[in-house]
Parts: C-alpha cells; sequence; structure tokens
C-alpha cells in the first residue's frame, strides 16, 4: 500500500511540473515577456488559461516558406504588448477579396 502511494504521489508531481513547463505571458511584465523570447529565440508561451502561441525573436527561427508578423500577448502589465514575431505562412492569394 505504502508503494502505491508513493507511486501516486510521484505521478502527481510529476504532473505539475508538466503543466507549469509553459511559461504563461500573463504572470509576465511586458519587458520581461520580450526578453524572454529574445533570449530563447523561439519559444512556445501560454497566454492565457488555455491559449498558446509560438513566438520568435527574428524571422532566422521560422521555415523559408514562412513570414513574420508581430507577436501581440496579453502580459500583466499590458493587455496588448509586443514580445517578438510570430512565424505566418505566406498568402499566395490576397486575402482582402
Amino acid at each position: 500500500m505504502r508503494k502505491l502511494t508513493l507511486i501516486t504521489l510521484a505521478a502527481l508531481l510529476a504532473g505539475a511540473s508538466f503543466a507549469e513547463a509553459r511559461p504563461n505571458t500573463l504572470t509576465m511584465s511586458c519587458g520581461v515577456a520580450a526578453a524572454t523570447v529574445a533570449r530563447a529565440g523561439a519559444i512556445v508561451l501560454s497566454t492565457g488559461d488555455f491559449t498558446y502561441d509560438r513566438f520568435v525573436a527574428t524571422k532566422d527561427f521560422c521555415l523559408r516558406t514562412e513570414t513574420t508578423e508581430p507577436g501581440i500577448a496579453p502580459t500583466i502589465d499590458s493587455p496588448s504588448c509586443q514580445i517578438g514575431y510570430v512565424c505566418r505562412r505566406h498568402s499566395l492569394h490576397n486575402d482582402d477579396d
């Protein structure tokens, strides 16, 4: 019984650390979030309870077929902070039609 309890406790602790593995922009200032992206080069950040995105420091972290656009995310001190860029596919057609 003691062994089962230890295994269960270990599984719960592993699950808790896995859930916290992705930093959340809502717990950072705008400057800290931008510095996190710049330091990592490319990183997946949570932007809310159920949302996330991959942010990059430069186009070098995107595929050749992708371009960058501003990576905007909410932070503790700003509802729309540019913390880096996001990679997006080049559009072959004009989306304004």
